[in-house]
């Protein structure tokens, strides 16, 4: 595509990179049994890192987008068949609200904030990222607000990414946007097309085969005795 920032393609594929990796050690230790602390410390923030940064991109891109409310509901979609799919595998612990469960709703949403003036998206987003933080110490008995951050007791979900606080990250990237690459503006100029540019561009059918492609080398890595 000719309109295509190649920066941001090259930003999304350091977060694939990050990605790819982060659910590498995730998959050696839920899965494997292997002693590796993905929930806190260097893992835990080596995820995050990628999962914000595919948040802001997101903000960012639909910003540009002709029709953000299309491309939420296609991700959408596929977030709820992953969530059948993880829920085949594992009843008990499935995605309920993951990445691609929120940047579909995320999208669909946009429109709405994007008529916002910049100085109330930036007062606003900060507003969502601090409740987040409120939101985060509480619990409910009412087991259907956890797409906004407040679950039960017994909550759990393999990837779990609720509008609050996330959606102040997705906000501070419509803000970027408009206020930067809008604005004809680049971190790194004239950059070009490159591998981790190639690797942002296809990100949404990376991420959709992985996981897998990541399992079938760890098993016959454990069948060949590697692990």
């Amino acid at each position: 595509m000719k309109n295509r920032i190649v920066e941001l393609d090259f930003f999304r594929g350091i977060a694939v990179f990050l990605m790819v990796i982060f659910h590498g050690i995730f998959d050696l230790s839920y899965y494997f049994g292997l002693n590796i602390d993905y929930s806190r410390g260097f893992w835990y923030y080596e995820g995050k890192l990628s999962a914000l940064t595919f948040i802001c991109i997101a903000g960012i891109s639909s910003y540009f987008s002709r029709n953000p409310r299309q491309r939420g509901v296609k991700l959408l979609l596929l977030g709820m068949a992953i969530t059948a799919a993880t829920y085949l595998l594992d009843s008990t612990n499935y995605i309920k609200f993951g990445i691609l469960h929120f940047l579909g709703t995320s999208y669909f949403l946009s429109p709405h904030f994007k008529r916002v003036d910049s100085i109330s998206l930036i007062l606003l987003a900060s507003a969502i990222i601090f409740t987040g933080t409120y939101f985060s110490s509480l619990t409910t008995q009412n087991p259907f607000l956890f797409p906004l951050g407040i679950t039960t007791p017994y909550f759990s979900s393999l990837d779990y990414y609720p509008l609050i606080p996330y959606f102040g990250v997705f906000l501070m990237g419509v803000y970027i946007g408009r206020n930067f690459y809008a604005q004809g503006n680049r971190i790194f100029g004239g950059i070009r097309e490159n591998f981790l540019s190639l690797l942002g561009r296809y990100s949404l059918i990376i991420y959709l085969t992985h996981q897998p492609v990541l399992l079938l080398f760890f098993n016959v890595a454990r069948k060949a005795g590697i692990l």
